[in-house]
């Protein structure tokens, strides 16, 4: 098959896998075209490091409910005409972000961009709809990881592009270019936006022949069992924290005073009301027991909330690490902004292999449980061995192993969706954003966790230099621990999905093999059989 990505470029569902990972590509750029100018906004506008940190953490903040919003989204309407709008609305808080003048401006117009990254779902869904189980592994990789090379991109390439801007200005100060950030930022939007058109006119739902399958309700997650809901119920509840940890946070640098983060509180706990009710909608007849699924339909929600932690350790972590690893470099180093962040870019280069790596090993290995055990296992030693560099290590030997350890990351994150598209057809999107949206809850707790650590380490106080880089080493220990506990549950809990080298998805028939008509309960009704098949 990866040949067949290459050679056959513009055919079939090699086009549209191409079309797709393109459009995630920019997604990307545009979600993380701020981290590569942080120290000079960070300049320009006379932000503190809290407030700059604060920013990171909103990058990615309203990206948990979005990947659960637009997951239904795509069940209902599928993935061409959501993943269209979502690239076209970009270029609204990219604009607004080039144009903010001071911290307030900055941190809603980044809330705002965070929607962006629940891209991700849609292209999870589109391409399991052209490829086979057998071969989703490697598709969903060569989408996640070609897609997931865009905040390297953006780390390497926009403050080259910043500094052609500014037409050769140097800043006084400090002898450097100057970055003209504001057009560089401001432009990705309108990139993403114009591709956004050519993906509306160029991208199909199916293959001919294939109907797309929707489930009987958008509105919440179904679930095939009792006591799975009330498993749902719990794991929805961090979706809501998180972004109620966030609102603490914003009241902590000022952005509001405390009655609003009450205020805040009470709007999330709301949200999660709401959320709740939903579910409770698409599943109430389970609950009342006026329907029971047949075992050959039912799926195991517990398998969902362990790819959710999965998830919560690999991309999570990713999202935390190209953040703040252009400053990290910059500060352990003493590098240029431009040098950091070309170097930072090493980790989020390696996703051009190691995410399809994860995918096609799933793929290969004939166990995918295993697969995602043994790279979680992996990530966390590299994490550990990553908070031991300093400004004594030799720098290509921290570029080596930050690249190492990416590649754990990374090929983690596509086994993790190399199982998504497998556990029940007809909700895979909404399985996609609830993992996802795991991911955010990840990077905001990550994050959170990077804002205090020097406040826990060296006090109230602006933090100094000294400070900074002992707790980049306690960070990368906290990302280290947490990996390693969720590869232990990966060993040890996870299954293996049904049909996961299958030549078809479940539902699906070669057209040389008879139609399968499944035995259903006398509970079950014919009209509600064929929505559900």
């Amino acid at each position: 098959m990866l040949a067949d990505v290459f050679l056959k470029f513009n055919q079939g569902r090699y086009r549209i896998l191409h079309l797709t990972w393109f459009a995630f590509f920019l997604s990307f750029v545009v979600w993380f075209n701020f981290a590569p100018f942080k120290s000079t906004v960070q300049a320009d506008l006379g932000l503190t490091e809290a407030q700059v940190r604060t920013i990171l953490i909103c990058n990615v903040a309203l990206t948990v409910p979005a990947r659960v919003i637009i997951g239904m989204l795509l069940d209902k309407y599928g993935p061409r005409l959501t993943y269209s709008v979502l690239l076209m609305f970009a270029a609204i808080p990219c604009t607004t972000f080039a144009l903010a003048q001071d911290f307030s401006h900055l941190v809603l117009s980044r809330l705002a961009l965070s929607i962006v990254g629940a891209g991700f779902v849609i292209g999870i869904r589109m391409t399991a709809e052209w490829f086979p189980p057998k071969e989703i592994g490697l598709a969903e990789g060569i989408y996640g990881g070609w897609g997931n090379f865009g905040s390297a991109a953006a780390a390497f390439s926009l403050p080259v592009i910043a500094a052609w801007l500014s037409f050769g200005a140097i800043n006084p100060a400090t002898g450097d270019p100057m970055l003209n950030w504001r057009l560089a930022i401001g432009g990705t939007g309108i990139i993403a936006a114009i591709y956004g058109l050519i993906y509306f006119f160029n991208a199909e739902d199916t293959p001919p022949g294939k109907v797309y399958q929707r489930p009987r309700s958008a509105r919440g997650l179904e679930v095939t069992t009792k006591r799975d809901f009330w498993f749902l119920m719990l794991m929805n509840a961090p979706l809501s924290g998180i972004l109620m940890l966030l609102a603490w946070r914003l009241m902590k640098v000022k952005f509001y005073d405390q009655n609003t983060m009450y205020i805040v509180w009470l709007a999330l706990l709301g949200l999660y009301a709401f959320q709740a009710y939903n579910c409770w909608t698409v599943n109430k007849d389970l609950l009342a027991g006026r329907k029971r699924y047949p075992a050959e339909d039912r799926y195991n929600f517990s398998q969902v909330a362990i790819l959710e932690l999965t998830y919560i350790v690999n991309f999570g972590s990713e999202l935390a690490i190209v953040s703040m690893l252009p400053n990290f470099f910059e500060q352990t180093f003493s590098l240029s902004v431009a040098q950091a962040g070309m170097i930072a870019s090493s980790y989020a280069f390696m996703n051009l292999v190691s995410r399809p790596g994860g995918g096609l090993i799933s793929d290969s290995l004939g166990s995918r449980k295993q697969t995602m055990a043994i790279l979680t296992f992996g990530m966390g030693i590299g994490y550990l061995l990553m908070s031991t560099v300093s400004s004594n290590w030799w720098l290509p030997g921290a570029v080596m192993l930050t690249m190492a350890c990416s590649f754990f990351v990374q090929a983690a994150e596509g086994s993790t969706f190399a199982i998504v598209p497998l556990i029940k057809r007809r909700v895979t999107g909404q399985i996609a954003g609830n993992v996802g949206a795991y991911g955010n809850v990840g990077a905001v707790a990550y994050l959170t966790i990077f804002s205090l650590l020097p406040i826990w380490i060296g006090g109230e106080a602006e933090p100094t230099t000294a400070t900074l880089i002992q707790a980049n080493t306690t960070f990368f220990q906290v990302l280290g621990v947490a990996s390693l506990i969720v590869a232990f549950l990966c060993w040890f809990v996870l299954k293996e999905p049904k049909g996961s080298f299958a030549e078809h998805h479940e539902g699906e028939v070669s057209e040389l093999e008879p139609a399968f008509t499944p035995a259903h309960s006398s509970t079950t009704s014919s009209d509600e059989s064929a929505r559900l098949y």
